[in-house]
């Protein structure tokens, strides 16, 4: 215990170090050389190793190297920094390291408050064992959409887990051009296929056209085949969108879909004043998804599935053998029987943690705070004469481009675009990435870390200036 003690008392140190002094060193760093080796062409060593050792290792080795999401400047895909009460109760959640399948213990216990406070701080309705926590939205996905599929397989008189899919009207479901790529995933691992996934276009603010929506739910009623589900967007990733909700919940309605929602990062714009009205129909949705990895920087990996009726995630996914039977598990019985994880981890300490410790006002804060910035960004760019905006700012995503010359055509501008981002991250001053929007290339910059500041806007439009002139020179 005494090495446990001291290799964990200089950990913590190096913990807090790292985190307060993220500004003295570059957002990202290629890893090269010795290094590179070391963390790729090790091998296990024969005797054991010391923990001092290995504290050291990561000093040296591991903390130079971080992928820059702990950094205010870094404006790349959708991964917030740490909270600081999720750093402080991880090595608490490893040194119980329970198994959160069920049970009558901490780990399983807590986890049902945390699914709770998520409900009712995105205003979802929420009954017990409606929801549990993921890996991400990824495996939240693949919940919503099996529990999806078993109600369709129910609803026409056949089980899904019994008879597969063979020799049935082929399932269909509908997202948009701009949903997640976890749900073609999810619609081909369960065997879906990604031929019966409609992507539907989207209008010029990149939300789901519901017009075109309707039409596609009708050609394939034509055709024969089985709509069983609609996905609708609450914060896209490109852009932040927030799709017609409402409308769709009314479609979804008409024809017996289930319908689902994406919010695995926009979730917490409902917060927002601006953002809330957009959230009309949220309540209706049969899943929702959220990721308090995200926007309340709950240390990964920790997901969220919201379910109102839980009842067909059961019936997708509860299996029981004689083993793990608990007789004492009450009529929700145990998490795993939601999912498809039996063994599963202390998600709900860090999650917990840090909503406990930033409290609902505190969570406001963040939201609002970060959605200014990228407003604010969004009058930058339009204020200048090199950058364009090509979407709406709705939540705190800002899409844009850099255009220098007015004159450029499409394909060098296209070039520049997509070579600007990588970029900008070599040279260490600002993480940015870039994608495509409406057949073009694209950046985005999105906003988690409550340490950026308007500062650090300007910033990173001189990083993305010197960046062009790096590669036009």
């Amino acid at each position: 215990m005494d090495e446990l003690r001291r290799a964990g008392r200089a950990a913590a140190d190096l913990a807090a170090d790292h985190l307060a002094g993220i500004m003295d060193n570059p957002v990202w760093r290629p890893v090269r050389g010795a290094d590179h080796d070391w963390l790729t062409r090790q091998d296990l060593p024969a005797a054991g190793r010391p923990l001092d050792d290995l504290v050291h290792d990561v000093r040296t080795r591991i903390l130079p190297y971080p992928m820059g999401n702990g950094h205010p400047r870094f404006f790349g895909w959708v991964n917030s920094p740490p909270s600081p009460a999720g750093v402080v109760v991880s090595s608490l959640a490893a040194a119980l390291n329970p198994s959160c399948a069920g049970g009558d213990h901490a780990g399983a216990l807590l986890e049902h408050s945390v699914v709770r406070w998520l409900a009712e701080l995105v205003g979802y309705p929420h009954r017990p064992g409606g929801g549990l926590l993921t890996s991400g939205a990824s495996m939240a996905t693949i919940i919503a959409v099996a529990s999806a599929r078993q109600r369709a397989a129910r609803r026409d008189g056949w089980d899904v887990r019994e008879d597969g899919l063979s020799g049935h009207p082929p399932m269909v479901m509908y997202v948009s051009a701009e949903a997640h790529g976890c749900l073609r995933k999810a619609a081909e691992l369960l065997g879906l296929g990604s031929r019966h996934l409609r992507v539907v276009r989207v209008d010029d603010t990149f939300r789901l056209d519901v017009n075109a929506l309707r039409t596609a739910i009708a050609e394939d009623l034509a055709m024969g085949l089985r709509p069983f589900c609609v996905a609708a967007s609450a914060g896209t990733v490109n852009t932040g969108a927030i799709d017609s909700l409402d409308e769709i919940a009314d479609i979804a309605a008409e024809h017996g879909l289930w319908f689902h929602v994406d919010g695995a990062y926009g979730a917490p714009a409902v917060l927002a004043r601006q953002t809330a009205p957009a959230f009309a129909g949220w309540e209706r949705a049969d899943s929702v998804v959220l990721d308090p990895h995200k926007w309340l920087g709950v240390p990964v990996d920790c997901g969220c599935v919201l379910l109102r009726d839980p009842a067909f995630a059961r019936d997708a996914f509860s299996l029981v053998p004689a083993y793990l039977r608990d007789d004492e598990a009450g009529d929700l019985g145990w998490f795993a029987e939601y999912g498809p994880e039996q063994t599963r981890q202390f998600r709900s300490l860090r999650a917990w943690a840090t909503m406990a410790h930033l409290g609902r006002e505190g969570i406001v804060r963040l939201v609002e705070h970060t959605m200014s910035l990228a407003r604010r960004l969004a009058v930058l760019i339009e204020d200048s004469d090199d950058f364009e905006l090509l979407a709406p700012v709705t939540t705190s995503i800002t899409a844009f481009r850099y255009r220098p010359r007015p004159e450029l055509g499409p394909d060098p501008l296209d070039a520049l675009n997509r070579a600007i981002p990588a970029a900008v991250r070599r040279r260490g001053r600002a993480f940015l990435t870039g994608t495509r929007l409406a057949g073009a290339e694209a950046m985005r910059a999105c906003f988690l870390n409550p340490a950026t500041t308007e500062q650090d806007l300007a910033v990173l439009l001189a990083e993305i200036r010197a960046a062009a002139a790096e590669l036009s020179g």
